[in-house]
């Protein structure tokens, strides 16, 4: 899988690029089992799919994580960045980690991510597992976005 043709394509829809448009309308839909996480913040979330991801890569599945978190009002990019909390799997060739802000929106997801799971499922993932930022009692927007939903 070519981690840096889906870093750049998944900027080009963060950065809402025209060409982006273009490419998406020529994915082809793949078959990735997507998993929504979400809880309060300090909850165990991150240490949750670490877990999940790493029974999934005993499995020989392949998994593509999308950790939302709150926008950073300098660099307007992912606050927290929780790639730094899922260290162990950082350089398993078989997962990509995404960190990304979450536009400020409400749900506790970004509003590009829509497009952003069409691009990992036709990138052919297994499994797709997305973390939203810590959350109260209506941010529940990633239980209308995941085949199952896990409330941490």
């Amino acid at each position: 899988m070519d981690f840096r043709k889906l870093a750049k394509l998944i900027t080009m829809v963060e950065n809402e690029d025209e060409k982006a448009r273009d490419i998406l309308k020529d994915l082809k839909e793949g078959k990735s089992w997507i998993i929504g996480i979400t809880g309060s913040p300090g909850s165990g979330k991150s240490t949750l799919i670490e877990k999940l991801t790493t029974l999934f890569r005993k499995e020989g599945k392949t998994v593509g994580i999308i950790a939302i978190d709150p926008t950073s009002p300098l660099t307007k990019g992912a606050f927290l960045g929780d790639r730094i909390r899922m260290k162990k799997l950082f350089m398993d060739d078989g997962v990509f980690i995404r960190s990304m802000g979450n536009d400020n929106g409400f749900g506790g997801l970004n509003p590009a991510i829509f497009d952003i799971i069409k691009i990992m499922d036709s990138f052919g993932f297994d499994v797709i597992i997305l973390e939203t930022t810590g959350v109260g009692q209506s941010e529940t927007d990633v239980f209308s976005v995941a085949d199952v939903g896990v409330l941490v």
